[in-house]
């Protein structure tokens, strides 16, 4: 089985807050203040809808027999087309299973918005058993099958006020969590140009979601113990062949709080 980790990184769609808000000629950054604003004042909340979002990352950790790769679609120039393009390619080529820490409730229906947008289509990802009869009972949309797995969603029972956010768990399972920025520093860093930056914290954040995946498959029994070491320690060697600095500093936070971890002294029940 292959596995597909994935994340992306959004900024709001300036081009349909221009017209929505009849904002012709305003620049990006006042129309994202007022895109936000409006939000505010009609929900009580600054987080904007899902569909006036525009993708500029996709990150991808995948996990193949023997094999483990991470990096982000396409290049720091490529438009939000070409990301969704790419990852619905992937997913019709080699239908691997996804993984995603919230993707359920975020990146997938974003993707879905943006897709249509963009008349991309994605014939695999949207079977539903139609052409394919095994989709029928494991497809990628259906809440409860695994062919998408939301690391989030099934940890939390399905329960709204269970959920947790990757940076608290990543921390609590001694990996590194959020490094380099936060989502609400995207938009920002966005504006100054910083794609490759935007990308970077989006690879660490997939890193995340398949080490804390890799310890929930040890939980439920699909790899014991000797198969989660491997499994790290192959992702450590990943990081260190890639010469990518973000993501040797992420290695070494890693290990720095692998050596707090295992000095904790051990305390009785």
């Amino acid at each position: 089985m292959t596995t597909m980790v994935f994340d992306i990184e959004t900024v709001p769609d300036v081009e349909l807050g221009r017209k929505l808000l009849g904002l012709e000629g305003v620049n990006d950054t006042d129309t994202a203040k007022a895109m936000v604003f409006n939000h505010l004042q009609s929900s009580g909340s600054e987080f904007l809808p899902l569909y006036q979002q525009q993708i500029v990352a996709i990150s991808i950790a995948w996990q193949s027999p023997g094999e483990f790769k991470v990096w982000s679609l396409g290049d720091e120039n490529s438009t939000e087309a070409e990301l969704i393009q790419r990852f619905y390619d992937g997913i019709e080529r080699y239908t691997p299973e996804l993984v995603s820490w919230n993707g359920g409730g975020f990146d997938l229906p974003v993707l879905h918005y943006r897709a249509l947008r963009h008349k991309i289509q994605a014939a695999t990802y949207w079977d539903h058993g139609e052409n394919n009869r095994d989709f029928k009972w494991n497809n990628y949309l259906s809440r409860y099958h695994w062919r998408h797995l939301d690391v989030m969603d099934v940890l939390s029972g399905f329960q709204p006020r269970a959920r947790a956010g990757l940076d608290v768990i990543a921390t609590m399972l001694g990996y590194p969590g959020k490094m380099g920025m936060a989502g609400d520093q995207v938009w920002p860093e966005y504006e100054k140009g910083n794609i490759a930056g935007i990308r970077n914290y989006c690879e660490t954040d997939v890193l995340n979601t398949y080490l804390v995946y890799l310890r929930f498959q040890f939980m439920r029994g699909t790899i014991d113990a000797v198969q989660l070491a491997e499994e790290e320690a192959r992702v450590q060697s990943v990081l260190v062949d890639s010469g990518e600095p973000h993501l040797q500093a992420f290695l070494d936070t890693w290990k720095a709080l692998s050596l707090i971890h295992i000095s904790e002294p051990t305390r009785p029940y």
